[in-house]
């Protein structure tokens, strides 16, 4: 894989003609291990996957074949290119303390009990920093010149919804753990562009959603 070497005003478009390579990777690879797995009998009780990943849970469960799955995605990919440049923080805090910090940046994820991650656009995303730096808590910058889950996504979500209604959404034959609500994907849900639509644009909930899972004592998790 050779991309564009990074530096000055063109690496936002180099890194989002990585992420148009990286992506489809990543779904590709994230599928044939599932396929792998169950090739040696090893069958899945429940899937889950953090953001993207939840499309390749639900083709794995059924809701989209393989090749729907990669068109979805390639249309994210197409969609999130056109929108306002932005970015994403990591942050050491429960979502409790972080949201009356956030200012304009949206909640995008809560990855722990104490990590979540804010998204908006650069200016935003410098604020808060500045708002974590003074009150001493730890965040990270995140390498990426998009804001997930944030406003930002706003000007391309009902060219998003209209890919959805193209394509044939089916309930899971395998539970799905939602990153939107952190509880099982309902057959409504999985079936409803509106759904998938709000997943691009929320919050996700994985933490809560690795609760519901470890619900049942019985389970084994597998990455």
């Amino acid at each position: 894989l050779v991309l564009p070497e990074s530096g000055g005003e063109d690496e936002a478009e180099r890194q989002m003609a990585s992420l148009k390579v990286q992506l489809p990777v990543i779904y590709i690879v994230e599928c044939a291990l599932a396929e792998l797995w169950m090739s040696w009998d090893v069958k899945p009780a429940m899937v889950i996957g953090h953001s993207m990943g939840e499309n390749t849970a639900a083709v794995i469960a059924g809701v989209l074949s393989f090749e729907q799955g990669a068109e979805l995605l390639m249309k994210r990919g197409e969609l999130f290119d056109r929108i306002s440049e932005g970015t994403m923080t990591s942050i050491m805090l429960p979502p409790s303390e972080l949201e009356p910090l956030l200012g304009e940046c949206d909640l995008a994820g809560i990855n722990g009990p104490e990590l979540c991650v804010a998204s908006g656009s650069i200016s935003d995303i410098e604020g808060l920093e500045k708002r974590l730096a003074e009150q001493e808590i730890d965040f990270r910058r995140i390498d990426i010149t998009r804001g997930a889950h944030s406003y930002l996504l706003y000007p391309i979500l009902d060219e998003f919804r209209a890919c959805l209604s193209g394509l044939d959404l089916k309930a899971p034959t395998i539970p799905v753990i939602s990153n939107l609500t952190g509880k099982l994907l309902t057959d409504e849900q999985a079936t409803s562009p509106d759904y998938w639509v709000d997943h691009l644009r929320g919050t996700g909930r994985v933490a809560d959603g690795v609760d519901t899972a470890l619900e049942a004592p019985w389970l084994s998790l597998l990455e």
